[in-house]
């Protein structure tokens, strides 16, 4: 793979930002939810580049940075009062419901994150780096898996109670509706379709105000309003 000739922000400026929202942001707001789900994902990729445990770490630090940079810009653009992505818009227009449930916010944001960002991440990677999505591949699978054993914590964690696992629960029927690996399996295939469209930027621009929307439908669903 070809020398990164740009300077690439390091993983420890992006972890300060999100700390420094996590302390900014009120606990049960939506996006502070979010944050703290993704600030401890965030870390733990930091830990796992710091061990060594990424075959190639110039990579795996670009493909992390630039995915953050997405969700950090959507909460700037927010901020600035401008409209964020469609992906991105349930959780910030529903970040204060007292309908919704923490694990919902936490699922949503996930959604918005894995199923539209990283895709987009992945391109921005490749074109930083000069490869192509196959070279990156192995970081993106081990960033997945750690997505994948975070979620599995953050369900047990945020769930509301023993009353969850009774059918009746709406949030039961949520939860099933979902999966953080279904999501990962269509963004590998998003970001690969992506790539190819390179060439062709009207319908790579098509394909992606598509994902937004979909991906942005599908957030709207997650954070339903569920009675207590």
């Amino acid at each position: 793979m070809p020398q990164l000739e740009q300077f690439v922000t390091p993983v420890d400026a992006v972890v300060s930002r999100m700390r420094a929202l996590d302390e900014a942001l009120p606990e049960r707001d939506g996006i502070a939810v979010f944050n703290r789900v993704y600030l401890a994902v965030t870390e733990a990729v930091d830990r796992g580049i710091d061990a060594g445990r990424f075959t190639d770490t110039r990579a795996a630090i670009t493909l992390d940075v630039r995915f953050a940079e997405r969700y950090l810009r959507a909460v700037e653009t927010v901020t600035d009062e401008r409209r964020p992505p469609a992906c991105w818009r349930p959780l910030f227009q529903y970040r204060r419901h007292p309908g919704v449930r923490p694990l919902q916010f936490a699922l949503a944001g996930i959604n918005a994150h894995i199923g539209h960002d990283l895709a987009l991440a992945v391109v921005d990677t490749c074109r930083t780096l000069g490869c192509e999505p196959v070279d990156v591949e192995d970081e993106f699978d081990r960033v997945g898996d750690l997505l994948v054993s975070l979620e599995e914590r953050i369900r047990e964690e945020l769930m509301p109670g023993p009353d969850l696992l009774q059918i009746a629960d709406p949030l039961t029927h949520l939860l099933g509706a979902w999966s953080l690996e279904r999501a990962r399996d269509a963004t590998w295939t998003a970001a690969r379709a992506l790539w190819a469209l390179r060439g062709l930027p009207d319908v790579a621009g098509e394909f992606r105000e598509r994902l937004d929307t979909a991906v942005g439908f599908a957030g709207r669903m997650l954070l339903t309003p569920l009675p207590d």
